[in-house]
């Protein structure tokens, strides 16, 4: 009986640990940002993406407005920390039977649709068991060819179109995710955004420790997160934009004057047409929201991901 308890939906507010960990990951974002050169506006890949923004929106010149982007099946397809785990378990850094309990517990977070404590905390510990005592340095570097191997060619077109009109209009673009904020990183700095907001492990002497910042970047923490990194860059989020597919989002895009439903479960679908937010569907299957489930090319990417990475495994054999 106690598994039945995932299926009942939970609300979570702001606690200690999500403002410790949206403030934590504000001034890591912020000074990996700086560090960064400014992105190049009209890229050639964001002219050939389309899906315009509308014309009065962004306001071109507008200092005070930036946007936030939830990345997992909102900028890319899937989850970014499992196709990080691909590319972890293919370098041997863990085995086959801990990739089938990640994907698995990745599957039913997606499915499931809730944030139960005690699983939230066991998929959290399975993570960070995997790159204790590695380097910060040797880890973002992997990153970086993981990025090619795995997400590069899963990035929604029209989402990236929408964060490059936020660029053209001479505006900040933050990824924010509950993804390792050096992931996160690197796929904006791929993209040509400002920066990202994730998820902040420890780390003493460049080496992590095996524990977090505060806790994951998630629901109310990315609210946290986004305060704190408007508060430090001067912005009004009432001129800001937050785009997301995840109701469990919907306490960072209440923060904006101008929300937006990318890809949207059916909870926030709902949500959204009731406070006239807009939407954007950019899935070319409808069963995805006819079912409710706003991951199902994430899913997807699990299973078949699981599928691959073992089968790749009994060929090296």
């Amino acid at each position: 009986m106690a598994a039945l308890g995932w299926l009942t939906p939970r609300r979570r507010s702001a606690t200690a640990r999500s403002v410790l960990a949206g403030e934590a990951s504000a001034e890591a974002a912020r000074k990996t940002a700086l560090a960064e050169a400014p992105p190049l506006a009209g890229t050639r890949e964001a002219e050939a993406a389309g899906a315009p923004a509308e014309p009065e929106f962004p306001v071109a010149g507008d200092d005070l407005a930036a946007a936030f982007f939830d990345l997992d099946n909102t900028v890319m397809q899937g989850a970014a920390i499992f196709h990080f785990g691909r590319g972890l378990y293919k370098r041997e850094f863990f085995q086959r039977r801990e990739l089938a309990r990640f994907a698995w517990q990745q599957a039913w977070f997606r499915l499931a649709g809730v944030e139960d404590p005690e699983h939230m905390q066991d998929a959290r510990d399975s993570a960070l068991s995997i790159v204790k005592g590695h380097k910060v340095c040797e880890l973002t570097a992997i990153g970086e060819e993981i990025y090619d191997e795995y997400m590069a060619e899963r990035i929604w077109p029209g989402t990236r179109a929408l964060a490059q009109a936020h660029l053209d209009a001479g505006q900040k673009v933050w990824l924010v995710t509950a993804a390792p904020v050096e992931t996160a990183t690197i796929i904006a700095r791929r993209l040509g955004l400002t920066g990202a907001l994730g998820t902040v492990a420890e780390s003493v002497d460049g080496v992590y420790t095996g524990r977090l910042v505060g806790e994951p970047l998630h629901g109310p923490a990315k609210a946290e997160a986004v305060r704190a990194l408007a508060a430090a860059e001067g912005l009004d989020l009432t001129r800001c934009a937050a785009y997301s597919d995840s109701h469990n989002d919907i306490p960072m895009l209440s923060l904006v004057g101008h929300p937006y439903a990318i890809n949207p479960d059916t909870k926030l679908r709902k949500h959204a047409r009731t406070h006239d937010w807009r939407l954007r569907d950019y899935r070319t299957g409808r069963k995805a929201v006819r079912v409710g489930v706003p991951a199902a090319a994430g899913v997807g990417a699990i299973a078949g991901g699981a599928a691959a990475a073992i089968a790749l495994n009994r060929r090296r054999k």
